[in-house]
């Protein structure tokens, strides 16, 4: 998606030189941002001002910035109108798909026209991402060559019959292919199951490619990455700019300055894009592809390796593995020996009686290659990965899988992220406990790095040779919001600690007397399913109010509900922790069941946790705190999201109060007014219910 002269370059309209006008925009922020917020609608806010000028100095002295901006700051133009007045190409990262649709399809278009006439030029813009998420045309038209394609459907479907759900829904995406102008899966209404949209679409090892496909010069992936080789700004997401960093191949365009919003959620998107999982129904599919082209000899190796590791992985028993069992060691290691026989016999066979040869040839040389090199490095234990077995289906039918994730990404990042180009990365939580250094740490930048937060003007640009560490500051912009007039933090210290056992009789007691006094209005984050689904179905027989709990519907769905009837609450786990964006009277309750501290058995956290503590850190604040802090403030953001919004954030968990790392919580979450009475508490959203001003508590800010 892009705007309307996407094939022209930009050029200066009056002739006069670019240079001079990109400097010219630069020197003019405060004209330039106030351009762009009267072009949305929007008001400047003090704290928007100082962001783009920290952002315009960060390019200029080659500097990467963290930058804090609260709920409301507006900080997408905040960092567009000085990446726009720059002239050099931008990347924006984000991690959600609605800040994609934000930036591209309002942010961009009103910010380019309103900063055309002083800039005279017109920056083009673009969305890039993988090449999976993009329909492929060769497999639309000419079908999903080996055994995808079996029994999706019946006789009729040349009539236009399918045989299941997921028929149907390969006919579907057929029809949208002709339809289709981006091809994207974000566009395609109502979505299709993962499956679904697997069978036709290729990864990046699958594709043949745009010279020697039929339809490359079509091809919805191609159209964007050209698109993006000549837009000004680049939107893409985390999991790609993760693939660009990790892979070493380019797969973004050139660009100067590169801006991370939801910088928050990074570090989980790059550990996810890092992470290799052998399942067995991998191998098997593996198998299935070679078959075809592959000699008989390396086939029926990787196929005896292939039953060998099912009936392992059958009774293997989840959790993490420092060493590979000598068992589970030869089965992997026969996969990779037969796997890597299967790459040496399909670069050698030919099969000219297959009509799709090609397709068939790269799908199974793409399976077999993902096979070597995820057995590969579980074999080779590395110390700077954690392997461990994981079962997610709690029944046992599906056997369970080897999984391989970095013991951290910080320093990948550092090797990969800061380079020739500056960095901005922005969200509204990357302090924790007052400070930018846990969040700074954990994306790279180190404590040596650090220049002062605040910039003065005449101060030089830092520029060190190779081994330089990467120059970085913090700025806290603040939030145009008065959290302590708008809301109260209450912490339930009288109810015990919660143990591991879901079931909290005296918390429930609690969250229903404050429901009650809400009047609904609540939304419920809990830090596990099985806790939200006890708290729904319990709540329901005691109250009057509608109660929705995640998994009963599609979450959109249930976030529309949510807030279309001010006495419905909405109850859930993670998800809901950071996606919901509810103003106004729909939520004025927001309800943490306990500090949401990574499970004790955890594989990969508890090994980073012991990385730490070996390193003589502390683990538990480094690891565990960190995580559960940086949930808990974005928790506690769901709450004020306009200037009107009123309520209260309500932790039941005592250990926030008298434990001696809440100091450090309390720290990282708004700054609401702070008490531990339960009566102030009950009236105050008592007298919000009723629209009155809430009574104010009594109790001092934390």
């Amino acid at each position: 998606m892009t705007n309307d002269s996407a094939t022209q370059l930009p050029t200066d309209e009056s002739g006069a030189d670019t240079a001079t006008a990109v400097q010219d925009g630069a020197d003019r922020i405060p004209e330039l941002l106030h351009a762009a917020v009267t072009a949305v609608g929007g008001v400047e806010r003090p704290g928007q001002i100082r962001m783009a000028e920290a952002v315009a100095a960060a390019m200029e002295g080659a500097e990467h910035l963290l930058v804090q901006a609260g709920t409301g700051t507006g900080k997408s133009l905040a960092y567009l109108v000085p990446a726009l007045a720059h002239g050099d190409r931008v990347v924006v990262a984000t991690a959600t798909l609605a800040l994609q649709r934000q930036l591209v399809e309002r942010d961009l278009p009103r910010t380019v026209e309103a900063l055309h006439p002083l800039l005279r030029r017109r920056p083009l813009f673009a969305m890039l991402k993988g090449r999976s998420n993009y329909l492929c045309l060769h497999r639309a038209n000419e079908g999903t060559p080996g055994d995808e394609g079996e029994g999706l459907f019946d006789p009729a479907e040349a009539l236009g019959g399918a045989s299941s759900k997921l028929g149907q829904d390969i006919l579907r995406l057929r029809d949208w292919a002709g339809e289709t102008e981006t091809g994207d899966r974000d566009d395609l209404t109502p979505g299709v199951s993962d499956k679904a949209w697997a069978q036709l679409a290729v990864t990046s090892k699958e594709c043949l490619g745009a010279s020697r496909c039929a339809y490359g010069q079509e091809c919805f992936a191609e159209k964007a990455r050209e698109r993006a080789k000549l837009a000004d700004v680049v939107v893409t997401n985390h999991a790609l700019l993760a693939i660009d960093a990790i892979e070493g191949a380019p797969v973004l365009p050139e660009h100067e300055l590169l801006i991370i919003d939801e910088a928050h959620e990074l570090v989980n998107r790059v550990t996810g894009a890092a992470t290799a999982e052998l399942t067995v129904g991998a191998v098997n599919r593996a198998v299935k592809r070679a078959a075809r082209l592959a000699n008989e000899k390396a086939v029926d190796a990787l196929q005896a390796a292939a039953e060998s590791y099912h009936g392992l992985m059958e009774t293997a028993q989840p959790g993490k593995v420092d060493e590979l069992p000598e068992y589970l060691g030869y089965a992997v290691a026969a996969i990779r020996d037969a796997s890597r026989q299967v790459i040496t016999s399909l670069g050698e066979t030919r099969d000219k009686s297959l009509t799709d040869e090609d397709v068939v040839r790269k799908q199974a040389m793409a399976a077999a290659e993902t096979l070597h090199e995820t057995t590969e490095r579980l074999l080779s234990e590395s110390p700077y990965d954690v392997v461990w077995i994981e079962r997610n289906d709690r029944y046992g039918l599906v056997p369970a899988s080897l999984r391989v994730a970095p013991m951290t990404v910080s320093g990948l990042l550092r090797e990969n992220l800061y380079g020739e180009r500056s960095v901005v990365l922005t969200s509204a939580t990357l302090k924790l406990g007052g400070d930018f250094a846990g969040v700074a740490a954990s994306v790279g930048l180190p404590a040596e790095g650090r220049l002062p937060d605040e910039r003065a003007a005449a101060e030089p640009a830092r520029k060190g040779g190779e081994d330089a560490p990467p120059y970085w500051r913090g700025l806290d912009v603040g939030s145009p919001f008065s959290y302590p007039k708008q809301g109260i933090l209450y912490v339930a210290k009288h109810l015990p600690a919660p143990g591991r056992e879901p079931e909290r009789p005296q918390m429930l007691d609690e969250l229903a007397e404050l429901i009650g006094a809400a009047g609904g209005r609540t939304l419920g984050l809990f830090s596990s399913m099985r806790a939200a689904q006890l708290a729904a179905e319990q709540l329901r027989e005691r109250l009057d109010v509608p109660i929705l709990l995640q998994g009963e519907d599609t979450l959109g769905e249930l976030i529309r509900a949510f807030a279309g009837d001010a006495r419905t609450c909405l109850f859930g786990t993670l998800s809901l922790w950071q996606g919901v964006d509810v103003p106004g009277s729909a939520c004025q309750l927001v309800v943490m069941d306990r500090i949401p501290f990574p499970r004790p058995d955890d594989p990969l956290m508890s090994a980073r946790q012991k990385a730490v503590e070996e390193a003589g850190g502390n683990g538990f604040m480094a690891v565990a705190a960190t995580h559960a802090a940086l949930l808990m403030a974005q928790g506690a953001g769901r709450l004020v999201r306009a200037a009107e919004d009123r309520g209260v954030v309500a932790v039941l968990d005592p250990r926030l109060a008298t434990a001696r790392y809440g100091g450090f919580f309390r720290a990282s979450m708004p700054d609401f007014w702070y008490t531990t009475d339960r009566n102030q508490v009950r009236r105050s959203l008592a007298a919000i219910d009723a629209g009155a001003p809430p009574v104010r508590p009594v109790a001092k800010r934390a």
